[in-house]
């Protein structure tokens, strides 16, 4: 499952030890986009939990995911684990819009009214 987010959180870097070893986790925080703007806590594992180090809030982002439930005493407990991430291209910067649709004023008078002193009064 493929998830375009933006990063709103860093939670602190998880690090274990179980019976086939190491282990380190990131979870992160995004929201998608849209009316509803919808959090979701993802975990990077492992060696991905370097990506996630490199992540600021505010980024862009593109998650490719798997879900997974899990029951433990009875509860059951759902994890989003990141298998790829990419971050979104940087949107093109935005020209800037001129205040009106009128030529700039030249810096020299045009001569009309025969008059060669410059006035900037419209009429």
């Amino acid at each position: 499952m493929e998830i375009e987010a933006t990063v709103v959180k860093l939670l602190p870097v998880v690090k274990g030890t179980s019976q086939r070893g190491e282990w380190t986790k990131q979870e992160v925080i995004i929201e998608q986009g849209g009316e509803f703007g919808r959090k979701l806590c993802v975990s990077f594992w492992g060696d991905k939990a370097q990506d996630a180090a490199s992540l600021r809030e505010g980024d862009r982002i593109s998650v490719w995911l798997n879900l997974e439930s899990r029951e433990y005493n009875g509860r059951w407990y759902t994890e989003a684990r990141v298998w790829k991430m990419s971050r979104a291209a940087s949107a093109p910067a935005a020209q800037p819009v001129p205040a009106n649709d009128f030529p700039l004023p030249a810096d020299e008078p045009d001569g009309v009214g025969g008059d060669d002193s410059f006035d900037d009064l419209p009429f």
